[in-house]
């Protein structure tokens, strides 16, 4: 079995989770817009792609597929999901399948005002939030809303040019800081599609432990388990430090969402407990950065993915992890040539 990752970015791990399960049974092939990346140095092949929105992005993708036998495709960024979801069928003919939820539900989770929505119309907790300026500050005005208030991008990940606002003059500072920011970013693309007064968020500041949630289904849809982690540490909007926990009431909460998404393989997503209430606040219908933490408490999810792929039901344990072990991302130096 042949494995491309697309948009491999930093996740270098997910190289070498692969490849410990294929055990030389096949390559694990990595794509990015450009080589900066460690992972390239671990894959068995490695090629520079178009950027997501050129118009030759896509047949860039088939026709490496095709001429490497590429048995499963994985792509690891957001913006990569929709374009992959909408054409998954074009990979089905030349022998490829796309480990990808279908394009309403990638439109709900990298749409972070869709996921609002469908959170409140399905009767899940969420921090209250707005999509205009204006809004913001009739509901300041009206007591509906207090500061402090996360701003952020509509369409964003990393948390890029996302801000907290103490008061008022940092609001209106942060509404025209990101505003720009998103223009002059990779994030300019997704948000054109609305008008450019509807590109930022103002949420509620939730004041509470935030946890992770790896929501695993099979290639059908079918929820398979849930594991919920404490995060303990952040950097650059990723989880660096995590403990696999037991919180009943989480795991009853994203066994629902999972349940009503149906989406396909890994859900990431971010929760919050306040007031022993579970808030939802993001989606992501891919392998997330905290699903390392799953990975070394005892999930294979990679092999269950795997397993699948080839026609085979996975043993139960690979979908299960130990509780209590709290994990810590490294940071080290990899010298890759002279």
């Amino acid at each position: 079995m042949n494995i491309l990752f697309t948009s491999v970015g930093r996740r270098a791990y997910m190289v070498k989770y692969f490849k410990e399960v294929l055990q030389g049974s096949g390559e694990v092939h990595v794509c990015n817009s450009d080589d900066k990346t460690v992972a390239f140095h671990y894959a068995d092949k490695s090629v520079i792609s178009p950027l997501i929105y050129d118009d030759n992005y896509l047949p860039f993708l088939l026709d490496y597929c095709k001429e490497n036998r590429i048995d499963v495709l994985i792509s690891l960024f957001d913006i990569d999901l929709l374009v992959l979801a909408k054409n998954k069928d074009k990979f089905a003919r030349i022998g490829t399948k796309v480990i990808v939820s279908e394009p309403e539900l990638i439109e709900i989770c990298n749409d972070k005002w869709k996921t609002y929505l469908f959170l409140k119309e399905n009767g899940f907790k969420t921090p209250k939030t707005y999509i205009s300026l204006q809004k913001v500050l009739l509901a300041l005005d009206s007591g509906e809303l207090s500061y402090p208030i996360i701003v952020k991008p509509r369409f964003g990940c990393g948390s890029i040019a996302m801000s907290i606002a103490e008061d008022e003059m940092a609001l209106l500072y942060f509404f025209r800081r990101n505003t720009r920011a998103v223009t002059r970013s990779y994030l300019k693309y997704e948000s054109a599609s609305v008008p450019q007064d509807e590109q930022i968020l103002y949420q509620e500041c939730l004041n509470g432990q935030e946890y992770g949630a790896d929501i695993i289904n099979d290639l059908n849809g079918n929820l398979r388990n849930v594991i919920v982690k404490r995060k303990m540490a952040m950097r650059a909007g990723e989880t660096d430090i995590a403990q696999t926990v037991d919180e009943p009431v989480i795991t009853d909460t994203v066994t629902r969402l999972g349940n009503l998404t149906k989406h396909i393989g890994n859900m990431d997503c971010d929760v919050f407990m306040v007031d022993g209430e579970p808030y939802i606040l993001e989606m992501n219908a891919r392998f997330g950065g905290g699903y390392p933490f799953s990975h070394i408490a005892g999930c294979n999810l990679p092999k269950a993915l795997v397993d699948w792929c080839s026609g085979k039901e996975t043993d139960p344990d690979n979908l299960n992890c130990k509780t209590g072990v709290t994990a810590y991302k490294e940071l080290f130096i990899t010298k890759t040539g002279e």
